[in-house]
């Protein structure tokens, strides 16, 4: 927030008001975290008992901290790097999709007359990280994130950057063993991988990619292998168009930045 609170908008959120939306209530408290004017003004707004509550509470905290050892020390940056722009269980899913790139550029090289088919599932190579990028049972601290102003567009975008940052490279590898366009190979990689956050915000980002998925394989992958040929959508000519499908979906995602804050009702 640029502004401080009203007394009005205090005494609401110490009270829990529901009428309070949750953009304002989370600004609320993102603007307490650096002020402590507005932290004093919502300590004055809480009622005896609520007070007493939590001088009992802190009361019982300090004797436990008292009795347990000190922690040990962890190193800041890596804890910022794993809790903001990464989460363990992504791993398996990185690895399964840099498998199944090399399987897809092993393929294309023994299955002569045969259309590259890692430039087919190019598209589809960040879906799988994506989808389990934010969700419930993905996250081991799914809960405590969804609780906090940092959840929403912000997290899904830091961990998506960390999807992109494994599967581009492994992208331009498997392209450049296979021969074909890097263009080709990044252009709809991106575009299916905005085009999941921004579906993600009407039915979910895990639905989202599994439709795409099943999509991009019936109407493209299948039809491809059949004819043995490449599809209008990946010929050469065709990178502007996903340059520029790119860039709208980008867009229109950003517009769409208020529904990521629900992303909860959804996964």
């Amino acid at each position: 927030m640029s502004t401080h609170p009203s007394l009005t908008q205090i005494e609401r959120y110490a009270a829990g008001d529901p009428g309070l939306d949750e953009p304002a209530v989370w600004a609320i408290e993102v603007h307490l975290e650096d002020c402590a004017d507005c932290r004093a003004r919502l300590a004055g707004s809480t009622t005896p008992d609520t007070r007493a509550v939590i001088e009992r509470v802190a009361a019982a905290l300090d004797r436990e901290l008292a009795a347990t050892p000190a922690p040990a020390a962890r190193s800041r940056s890596w804890s910022v790097l794993r809790h903001r722009w990464f989460v363990g269980t992504l791993l398996p899913w990185l690895a399964m999709t840099a498998v199944a790139l090399a399987c897809a550029a092993l393929l294309g090289v023994l299955w002569t007359g045969m259309p590259a088919l890692v430039l087919l599932v190019a598209p589809l190579a960040p879906l799988p990280g994506v989808a389990v990028a934010w969700h419930r049972r993905a996250d081991p601290a799914w809960e405590l994130v969804a609780a906090t102003p940092a959840a929403g567009l912000t997290m899904l975008l830091r961990r998506t950057a960390a999807v992109l940052a494994v599967v581009v490279p492994a992208l331009a590898l498997a392209g450049a063993g296979a021969g074909v366009s890097l263009a080709l190979m990044l252009l709809p990689c991106l575009a299916f991988a905005v085009a999941a956050l921004l579906l993600g915000t009407l039915v979910g980002v895990r639905r989202a990619a599994i439709g795409l998925i099943t999509a991009w394989t019936l109407v493209v992958i299948a039809p491809s292998l059949a004819a043995a040929r490449l599809p209008v959508v990946l010929a050469a000519e065709s990178a502007p168009g996903w340059a520029l499908a790119t860039a709208l979906l980008t867009v229109a995602a950003l517009l769409r930045a208020d529904g990521f804050r629900r992303l909860a009702q959804h996964d």
